[in-house]
C-alpha cells in the first residue's frame, strides 16, 4: 500500500468537500481523474474509504483513519516546508500560536512583543479563535500551542495555567447596574444581552443559567467587540465579557465584575506534548510559563 502526498491531500479534499466533484473542483482536477484515485486507493487498501450516496460521501472506519493520519502527515509536511523556507528570508523558525479572544485582549501582546525582541530569528503565526476550536485544531497536529480558558474540555492536551480573567458585565451609564459595585449573576437573567460569538463563553454561561432553571435572553449575538459595545452604548442590552478584553473599550461604558466566584476563568497554555514541540516553540511556551502569575 502506497499512498503519496497528493493523494493524501486529494482524499482530505473529497472528505472536507463532502463530495467526489466539489472536491476536484478545489484541488482543479477532472471528475475521472479523481474517482480513479480514489478507486485506486481504495483497491490498494484493499478497504473502502468513502460511502457514496446522493448527497455526496462520506468516510468509512478505515476513512476515518486515513483522515488522522492524512492530517497529521500533511501537517507535518507543512511545518517542514514553513521552517525550511524561512532560512531563505534570513528566519530559523516559525510558531504557530492560537489564543482565545481573553488572552489576545491583555495577556499575550506584551508577552510576544518581549520574546520577538529577544528573538530576532523567529516569527510567529498568531491566530484568534474560540478555545473549543484551538483544542480540535492542537489536537489535530494544526498547530504548536493554545491558549485557551479553562471553561473549555480540554480533552487530552497537556496544560499549564498562565493567567487568570474575571467575566465582566458592560451596561451603559444610564442603566442601573452602573450604580452597583458589581452584579450578581442572577441579575443578568431578567436582562436582555448583547452576545460576543464566543462558544465556549456562551455554553459556560448557559450552564451557569440553566442550574438556575433559567437561560439568557439574547437579543443578538455578534463577532466584533466594538459592535458589541456599540449596542450595549445604545441601551440595546448588556454585555458579559472578559475584563481583559473590556480593558480595551474606547466607549465609556460601565464595567462591572459578576460576583460569582465561578467568574474568575483560568487562562491555560495548552500543546499535545510540550516535550515533543520544536525547539523554537519550547522557547516560547518556557517564557509564557515562567511569566504566569
Amino acid at each position: 500500500m502506497r499512498f503519496d502526498l497528493t493523494d493524501l491531500r486529494l482524499f482530505l479534499s473529497v472528505v472536507e468537500c463532502g463530495s467526489l466533484t466539489h472536491g476536484a473542483q478545489a484541488m482543479h482536477l477532472a471528475l475521472a481523474s479523481v474517482s480513479e484515485r480514489m478507486a485506486s486507493m481504495e483497491a490498494a487498501l484493499g478497504a473502502p474509504l468513502l460511502e457514496r450516496n446522493r448527497r455526496g460521501v462520506r468516510t468509512t472506519a478505515a476513512g476515518d483513519a486515513l483522515v488522522r493520519h492524512a492530517r497529521s502527515i500533511l501537517g507535518q509536511v507543512e511545518m517542514m516546508r514553513g521552517e525550511l523556507r524561512t532560512y531563505a528570508t534570513g528566519l530559523k523558525g516559525r510558531i504557530r500560536l492560537l489564543s482565545n479572544t481573553a488572552a489576545m485582549a491583555a495577556f499575550l501582546p506584551p508577552q510576544l512583543c518581549r520574546f520577538l525582541a529577544a528573538h530576532r530569528d523567529l516569527s510567529i503565526d498568531l491566530e484568534e479563535r474560540p478555545s473549543a476550536e484551538i483544542v480540535q485544531t492542537l489536537m489535530d497536529r494544526r498547530a504548536d500551542l493554545g491558549v485557551v480558558a479553562d471553561i473549555t474540555d480540554l480533552g487530552t492536551l497537556q496544560t499549564h495555567l498562565i493567567a487568570s480573567d474575571q467575566l465582566v458585565v458592560v451596561a451603559s451609564h444610564s442603566h442601573r447596574f452602573s450604580r452597583q459595585s458589581d452584579v450578581a449573576f442572577t441579575d443578568i437573567l431578567d436582562e436582555p444581552i448583547v452576545g460576543m460569538a464566543d462558544t465556549a463563553l456562551e455554553t459556560h454561561l448557559a450552564e451557569r443559567a440553566s442550574r438556575l432553571g433559567r437561560q439568557l435572553d439574547y437579543r443578538i449575538q455578534l463577532r466584533n467587540v466594538d459592535h458589541v459595545v456599540m449596542h450595549v452604548e445604545a441601551g440595546i442590552g448588556v454585555s458579559i465579557l472578559s475584563e481583559g478584553l473590556a480593558r480595551t473599550l474606547r466607549r465609556d461604558l460601565a464595567v462591572l465584575p459578576l460576583s460569582e466566584a465561578w467568574s474568575t476563568r483560568r487562562l491555560y497554555l495548552c500543546a499535545r506534548d510540550f516535550s515533543a514541540l520544536t525547539p523554537h516553540a519550547g522557547l516560547l511556551a518556557e517564557q509564557l510559563r515562567q511569566s504566569a502569575p
